[in-house]
């Protein structure tokens, strides 16, 4: 099941909306089939590695990460195919959280007499599979926050100056993990301030851009439309009639979502559902300290990444990392769990969960 997992992980940041699934077929306790998920609408795990075992699978076992799929999707079920392989025993790391298959890819291999056994590294691979689990069911995009900071926790000095607080090495680091996110969001005043590109470097799939702009202020020469990535445009309603040709342009460089408004701003939960139902499983927030803080205010915040510099730029007018509403009494705090706190060049990383 490691090994599966390791395969599983060959793939990471290209699946989506689907799962990253790793399986191997095993017979005489050699591997003859090996498989994972490459991309949404290609074979599944399971039948790459059947495929690659042949007829050799008739008696063999099959080892996968999640459980096979019972539903035609964008493919057909994996069940049949394992049933007609001759398959003698499954054994299955972690129950797919799927509402429509759940246990069912379980009843229907046993019900055709092949064996199956369940729940083998399941910790694990529940968290490399933590973006999927949380869109499958609950149909809420699984979202990081990441902030480059300083010491006192300041994203920018009082004038606005942030670059750079932080190492070479966190920010090549920071474009590292990019390609591992659908979509990176930010608001409209980080790419007022900064005119970031929100490029990944390092990956073969870039991520989507998205920016919460409630007034559609952003600049039609903005960096963020340079790139061939989608962009995606985060705001408020207009009356019908109402439409200026500055929205009109936005529309053409970008795809324009309409969300609800919550005390003349944008409803930050109601935009999470609407990227949730264009296939988006998880999100990296990259500021700026208004949308974070305000989406921890909201509590719609799995999980942080906070690079902190050792550098001190002070001022009560200098822009924090986190702002928002913010709590009134230090035992209601936002506490981490899972911590991890590791050294990239001159800089900490402070990892972990909020939930």
């Amino acid at each position: 099941m490691n090994l599966a997992m390791k395969l599983a992980l060959k793939a990471k940041g290209m699946t989506s909306p689907n799962p990253l699934v790793g399986a191997l077929v095993v017979k005489d306790g050699r591997i003859i089939g090996r498989g994972f998920h490459t991309k949404a609408g290609l074979d599944h795990a399971e039948i790459i590695a059947l495929e690659e075992a042949g007829d050799n699978a008739k008696g063999a076992k099959l080892y996968s990460t999640l459980e096979p799929c019972t539903h035609f999707g964008k493919t057909p079920p994996c069940v049949d195919r394992i049933i007609q392989s001759g398959i003698k025993e499954v054994i299955i790391g972690m129950i797919d959280p799927n509402p429509v298959n759940n246990g069912k890819g379980v009843e229907i291999l046993k019900t055709s007499n092949i064996k199956v056994k369940t729940g083998f590294l399941e910790d694990r691979l529940q968290k490399i599979n933590e973006p999927f689990i949380k869109y499958i069911t609950k149909r809420m995009p699984f979202v990081t926050v990441k902030v480059a900071q300083s010491l006192d926790g300041k994203i920018a000095t009082r004038i606005g100056e942030s670059k750079w607080i932080t190492s070479d090495k966190s920010r090549n680091f920071s474009h590292h993990i990019r390609q591992f996110y659908d979509a990176i969001l930010v608001g409209v005043n980080t790419v007022l301030r900064d005119n970031p590109t929100l490029d990944a470097w390092f990956a073969k799939k870039q991520p989507m851009k998205i920016v919460v702009d409630s007034k559609l202020s952003i600049p039609q020469d903005a960096n963020i439309f340079s790139a061939k990535n989608k962009v995606i445009l985060v705001t408020l309603p207009v009356s019908p009639g109402q439409e200026t040709e500055n929205r009109k342009i936005l529309n053409e460089k970008s795809k324009i979502i309409e969300v609800k408004e919550k005390a003349g701003q944008i409803n930050l939960k109601d935009m999470m559902r609407k990227l949730a139902q264009l296939e988006i499983t998880n999100v990296l927030v990259e500021g700026g300290g208004t949308l974070i803080g305000s989406l921890f205010d909201e509590d719609l915040v799995d999980k942080v990444m906070f690079f902190i510099s050792p550098k001190i730029i002070g001022g009560k007018e200098a822009i924090s990392s986190v702002m928002g509403r913010g709590i009134s009494r230090i035992d209601k705090a936002i506490k981490l769990k899972e911590v991890s706190l590791r050294r990239i060049g001159e800089d900490f990383l402070v990892e972990g969960y909020v939930k």
